[in-house]
């Protein structure tokens, strides 16, 4: 059996995050990936004009224009169908979105539904990404560069947390599933350097890790492993991009008594080791 593909982020940029603008009828960017796939970041689509259709999940989305639209790390879906439309095209890398702002992105029960923006909302927003991608394409070479593009990528998060956080429903904040998925990641955001298995969560949760794992599933589309591994590896990627602290040490910070298995797993899951990925990311 064929696996489902996934689309890396780090072999397309190496600064955490790629912006484009895209017209009716242009392709968003060539890929080999044609089916369905997952992507290994975050994807934020804005439309500006005409429609546009996405399959993600085994559904059919239709956005039009003023609508905001994000895919998470874990959805299988099809490359958006631009024939008609025109917008925004933003991929980020899951180490530079808080953990607060995820918690807003991933906390459902069911499948995200677009965002339809205030015209003042989306006025904001156009000019903000506008300004995200002079920045991202003139000024590589400026020492400020990186933290000029990641600021004006972090408020873009915020207002787009914010929007999201209005659509969620009372349905989903009040059902079992959903606080118990709840109480899991305030937990994971805590203990993620000492706690590493599935089943210490739902020991701490006293509930079996059967019903944790379906909860989970249920509410965000992945498994409690899943969600383990982005927390704890997130973590890692923001020690080995901003601090200069060396690869063993880092493990030792995040848990890790057995240096090579950190690594090991590093790898697994980011696609390139510890100390490839400090000098890939700093480029």
């Amino acid at each position: 059996m064929k696996p489902i593909q996934v689309d890396q982020l780090h072999k397309k940029t190496s600064i955490g995050l790629e912006i484009k603008v895209f017209k009716p009828g242009q392709e968003l960017h060539k890929t080999d990936i044609l089916g369905a796939h997952r992507d290994d970041h975050y994807i934020f689509f804005l439309l500006t004009e005409g429609s546009g259709t996405l399959v993600i999940e085994l559904h059919n989305i239709v956005l039009t224009p003023g609508q905001l639209y994000y895919i998470t790390p874990s959805q299988v879906h099809h490359r958006i169908k631009t024939d008609s439309a025109g917008g925004w095209f933003l991929a980020v890398d899951t180490s530079l979105i808080p953990p607060h702002f995820r918690n807003v992105f991933e906390h459902r029960q069911i499948l995200q539904a677009p965002c339809t923006l205030t015209n003042y909302e989306l006025k904001q927003y156009s000019t903000l990404l506008g300004l995200l991608n002079e920045e991202f394409g003139e000024r590589p070479r400026d020492t400020f560069y990186l933290p000029v593009i990641h600021n004006l990528l972090h408020t873009f998060l915020a207002m787009a947390a914010g929007n999201f956080n209005v659509l969620q429903t009372t349905v989903n904040q009040h059902t079992r599933p959903a606080e118990l998925t709840n109480q899991f990641k305030n937990l994971l955001t805590v203990h993620s350097h000492t706690l590493k298995s599935p089943s210490a969560y739902s020991s701490a949760l006293n509930v079996s890790l059967g019903y944790l794992n379906e909860s989970v599933k249920k509410v965000t589309g992945s498994t409690v492993t899943y969600w383990i591994q982005q927390e704890i590896f997130n973590e890692a990627k923001r020690l080995l991009y901003h601090s200069e602290i060396d690869v063993k040490q880092i493990a030792h910070e995040l848990g890790y008594r057995d240096y090579s298995y950190f690594s090991r797993s590093f790898r697994k899951v980011s696609g390139m080791s510890p100390s490839a990925f400090r000098i890939f990311s700093r480029k």
